[in-house]
């Protein structure tokens, strides 16, 4: 099967789209804030159980999740201090650490969907739209505004998410990182953004399913950088860059997000913004229609 929601083209042959801000490459934080619960098996894990048998409650992993939500997030909110950026964020951690989203709240993230809990899928009892209906109603009680994007626990969907993020009002998705610009999408309920996101450019990929040794993040965000600025000729590039507070935040690691954003800085083709800016950016110049 070839892509059932975005029509295949070279990215080459892309429509030309105008500069966002007088830049042509578009910075987007994406900080991944999750709610991994106690007395569940741990989405991800650091360390293995002696002899291989899984335990609950998982007190080690689940501790390297809760040590990035304390001491990791103090770390995160300073160096973004200023800089627009998206949270990724389980509704859960609302009730869980209601300390850490009233301070992502202060500071003026956009909050994206993110699932209720960090599971895999969003196979849930009670069903996929019901979640993610309650998750949006969550995040809009407590920030006084409907969330305009989803990313999906780990990226994974059901045949029907697409068509349900739709109906729900979403305007873009952050699962589907087929380009570095955004791409309509078909549903059910009409045309749906699917937004660049970065598996390459990640703290979760690099350092939690590789395992690269500290400094690989910095290194491939340089490399990322300096091809996207001889490629912004033909078109603008969207840059995504995920991150985890109990990865990135670790002591031995903020560095690389100092570095990362001193690197930023310093190209004059850089602009920070947020899910919704690019979306409504690339909305008004290229419809669904065109």
């Amino acid at each position: 099967m070839t892509n059932p929601r975005i029509p295949y083209r070279l990215s080459s042959a892309r429509p030309k789209l105008p500069d966002f801000q007088d830049k042509k490459i578009l910075v987007h934080f994406v900080v991944n804030v999750e709610h991994w619960q106690f007395e569940s098996a741990m989405p991800r894990t650091i360390i293995t159980p002696p002899h291989g048998k899984e335990t609950i409650p998982d007190v080690p992993n689940f501790s390297w999740a809760d040590y990035g939500m304390r001491a990791g997030m103090p770390r995160l909110l300073e160096l973004l201090d200023g800089i627009p950026a998206s949270t990724s964020i389980n509704a859960g951690v609302i009730d869980a650490y209601p300390s850490a989203a009233e301070a992502m709240l202060k500071a003026g993230w956009e909050f994206i969907g993110h699932g209720m809990h960090q599971k895999a899928t969003n196979h849930v009892e009670g069903g996929e739209e019901q979640l993610i209906t309650a998750c949006l109603d969550k995040i809009e009680k407590f920030t006084g505004a409907r969330p305009r994007g989803w990313l999906s626990p780990g990226l994974r969907e059901t045949v029907d998410s697409p068509d349900l993020m739709k109906k729900a009002g979403l305007d873009y998705v952050c699962d589907w990182v087929v380009d570095d610009l955004p791409s309509w999408m078909t549903t059910k309920h009409g045309p749906l953004l699917a937004m660049p996101y970065n598996l390459e450019v990640n703290d979760s990929i690099i350092y939690a399913v590789e395992r690269h040794a500290t400094g690989e993040m910095l290194k491939r965000l340089l490399h990322t950088l300096r091809r996207f600025e001889t490629e912004t000729s033909d078109n603008p590039r969207v840059l995504a860059i995920g991150l985890h507070p109990h990865l990135i935040s670790v002591p031995h690691r903020i560095h690389e997000l100092d570095g990362m954003i001193e690197l930023l800085r310093a190209s004059d083709q850089t602009v920070f913004t947020t899910g919704s800016a690019i979306c409504d950016w690339f909305s008004a110049a290229q419809t669904p229609e065109a």
